[in-house]
């Protein structure tokens, strides 16, 4: 039988989420001090979502939820996902668990140009992958892509719970900085970048589903022209 969240986990869900369908989501200020342990008890910033079918904004089997939060030196990432039965193993750094692994993934482009942005993906056994999208279009070359990029600095750690995972990421801003023609300039109160956050689920039914649902499916994930907007906010 399907696990399911407690009903206290539900109603805090539903009070400190906004709505799938809004199209500019804050990246709030944090002076807390975050341990990247996947261990969400002490996560004090609200969580948006539920994720829907990445394009179709249908309601997914199994729901998740994204919080992010930002210092002057790193952005943090943290998902909450319930999942019933966990597909995926302890890999090597990365491994392409994306074809195979229950996973979670941002995906981040401040110009929204469709080059030279980020992808990262983590499963529940804290396997993950960092990725440079350097173009995914025809009139840029198309599908140019690398692993052999790394983001200095990174953390991440899932923690299987009893509803599913939990997983936290650390990506320094002093690291994407490095990246040629990214224009990953720091932030400050009211930048704004474009990105995405998502999830693939193998369980029972494979669903791949996203913060922010796309009206095309040309490129799977890869939309950069509809992704959204996330705002550092105080």
């Amino acid at each position: 039988m399907p696990l399911k969240f407690s009903s206290l986990f539900a109603v805090l869900f539903l009070m400190f989420s906004i709505p799938g369908n809004a199209q500019t989501f804050p990246i709030y200020k944090t002076t807390e001090k975050i341990t990247i342990d996947g261990d969400l008890s002490d996560w004090k910033k609200p969580f948006l979502g539920p994720f829907l079918i990445h394009d179709s904004a249908v309601k997914t089997a199994q729901t998740t939820f994204v919080s992010l939060s930002w210092n002057d030196k790193n952005l943090y990432i943290a998902y909450r996902s319930e999942d019933s039965q966990i597909i995926g193993s302890n890999q090597k750094k990365d491994a392409p668990i994306f074809k195979t692994d229950d996973l979670v993934e941002i995906f981040i482009d401040p110009d929204g140009d469709g080059q030279n942005y980020i992808e990262i993906g983590v499963n529940a056994f804290s396997t993950n992958y960092d990725m440079l999208i350097k173009c995914i279009a025809p009139d840029c070359g198309g599908w140019n892509t690398s692993l052999n990029f790394d983001i200095l600095g990174m953390e991440a750690v899932s923690k299987i719970t009893s509803e599913g995972f939990c997983t936290e990421i650390k990506i320094p801003f002093s690291s994407l900085e490095n990246i040629q023609n990214g224009h990953f300039i720091k932030p400050e109160i009211g930048t704004k970048w474009k990105g995405n956050t998502f999830r693939i689920d193998y369980g029972n039914t494979t669903e791949y589903t996203a913060l922010q649902a796309y009206k095309s499916s040309k490129f799977g994930f890869h939309q950069p022209e509809e992704f959204a907007v996330f705002e550092f906010v105080e």
